[in-house]
């Protein structure tokens, strides 16, 4: 092994809170067991994007023995959590606010939402591109896929759309849609999801969404019934109706 930099982190001085993880351009940095860790020396380039961000001042660059930098490495890598997504942070790497959640277990403790602030939200994460495929609240689920915008304009999203669906949410002008396509497409596949619900507001990019859902039904050759759901900025459901809550 050659002599070069790399990252250090004391652990003494790490409080766990992943103010590095994402300022690690390599994904190097993981929280493992409630500190920062260097994965592994090949995916550490040793220059310092990550300085200055710990609060703790826990992270800095010594010049050790070490195996090479691999950029191929870091790619691959990279690739495997796009498609693992947040199943990565339950084994100790991914976002360090992304493992599964059940927030309840079963229809019958699942909150009435139709209160003032009554959450129907059942699972975490829900942000698509941390959802792993193989989740196991995706099988035999509804599905909610709702723009970023939606849950904000539209004051009752919870009681009218969320109950009994799990929720995926992302934004088809700012986020990768060609990679949302190709993950709902995996999700279809791999799990027998009842029917997928598609909420997006007005604006002409946001019916995008709606665009990637079709393509990715289409690609999984699954016959997953997907029912549109358009929100204005004021927060009205343009459609004629908003879909039934599922039960059972």
């Amino acid at each position: 092994m050659a002599l070069r930099k790399v990252v250090h982190i004391a652990e003494e001085k790490c409080n766990g809170c992943g103010a590095c993880i994402p300022n690690c351009p390599e994904g190097a940095l993981r929280i493992v067991d409630g500190k920062a860790r260097l994965v592994s020396d090949r995916y550490c380039d040793g220059l310092g994007a990550c300085l200055g961000i710990c609060p703790e001042d826990a992270i800095t660059v010594i010049e050790r023995e070490a195996g090479e930098f691999d950029e191929q490495a870091v790619a691959a890598m990279q690739r495997a959590e796009r498609q693992g997504g947040a199943h990565q942070a339950v084994h100790g790497t991914g976002c360090p606010g992304a493992p599964l959640v059940n927030l309840w277990q079963s229809e019958e403790r699942a909150p009435a939402a139709e209160g003032r602030g009554a959450s129907a939200l059942s699972q975490w994460p829900v942000q698509l591109h941390l959802v792993p495929t193989n989740a196991p609240f995706l099988q035999g689920a509804d599905l909610l896929l709702a723009a970023d915008c939606v849950p904000f304009a539209m004051a009752d999203s919870h009681g009218r759309l969320l109950r009994g669906r799990k929720l995926l949410i992302g934004c088809p002008k700012l986020d990768d849609s060609a990679f949302y396509a190709e993950k709902l497409a995996d999700i279809f596949r791999q799990n027998e999801v009842k029917s997928l619900t598609v909420a997006h507001m007005e604006v002409p990019c946001c019916f995008g969404l709606m665009a990637l859902a079709r393509r990715a039904v289409a690609e999984s050759g699954r016959p997953v019934p997907v029912e549109e759901v358009i929100v204005s900025v004021r927060g009205e459901v343009k459609e004629p109706h908003t879909p039934a809550a599922p039960r059972g």
